[in-house]
């Protein structure tokens, strides 16, 4: 396996010379959007495959770019990791997921399945996961993020929804609430690591295996939680004596 640095150096020498002064070849001018658009989507590609701390002249030369036209679009190397966590990690969870997790009119189970299949899909790719890990050995701000903006909801969401399907108390811990949520999103995520990053090929396919979680997450939620009509039986009970 080839380094790092040996991948970007073998990618500049794949990366045809450039013109020499006065025989330049003529670029086309793209619209500012479409320039940016590009721009972003070169450097999640990039970034997802050479982590974060590579230099930003490897990064232009994969842009197609020069570095003096990628700090006219992007300021700096922080506002374009800015600007790739918003379009390529925050960007394509769904807000109506949340919608549809709460839907009481279809079974636990079967919101959960959904939802999982559809997030495992459309979230969890190669490049997502390379680029999220990469941002963590970095210390780069992108996974504390997208955990505090994104995720703590979707894990009490998950949670509420169980212990309600179930007639369950709430634990009134937070960090306890979400750690139940960490059981069933954990291993769903951990599952696409394996795939995706460990090539670790089984023999089940992806929608099996989210079901076995998500049925060991519901029966788990019933085993720690607390039933709610004995819950409030007790305190009636202290309010009477």
């Amino acid at each position: 396996m080839k380094a790092r640095s040996a991948l970007l150096a073998a990618n500049r020498q794949d990366t045809p010379a450039p013109a020499k002064a006065g025989k330049r070849r003529p670029t086309t001018r793209l619209p500012a959007a479409e320039r940016r658009a590009r721009i972003l989507e070169k450097a999640f590609e990039f970034f997802s495959e050479y982590g974060l701390t590579a230099q930003t002249r490897a990064l232009a030369d994969a842009c197609g770019v020069s570095q003096r036209l990628l700090y006219s679009v992007f300021p700096s190397k922080s506002a374009l990791i800015n600007a790739v966590y918003d379009a390529n990690i925050a960007g394509p969870f769904k807000a109506i997921w949340f919608v549809q997790l709460r839907d009481r009119s279809k079974p636990l189970e079967a919101r959960l399945n959904e939802f999982y299949r559809e997030y495992y899909d459309t979230i969890l790719t190669r490049r997502w996961l390379r680029l999220f890990l990469y941002a963590s050995l970095a210390e780069v701000e992108m996974a504390p993020t997208y955990i505090a903006a994104i995720i703590r909801t979707l894990l009490e969401t998950v949670v509420d929804e169980a212990a309600s399907d179930a007639g369950l108390r709430l634990p009134s811990d937070r960090s306890l609430l979400q750690e139940l949520g960490w059981t069933l999103h954990g291993n769903v995520s951990h599952l696409a690591i394996r795939r995706h990053i460990y090539r670790d090929a089984t023999a089940l396919d992806v929608e099996r295996v989210i079901e076995l979680h998500v049925r060991t997450f519901v029966a788990g939620t019933r085993a720690i939680l607390q039933p709610a009509t004995s819950a409030s039986a007790k305190t009636k009970a202290r309010r009477s004596t």
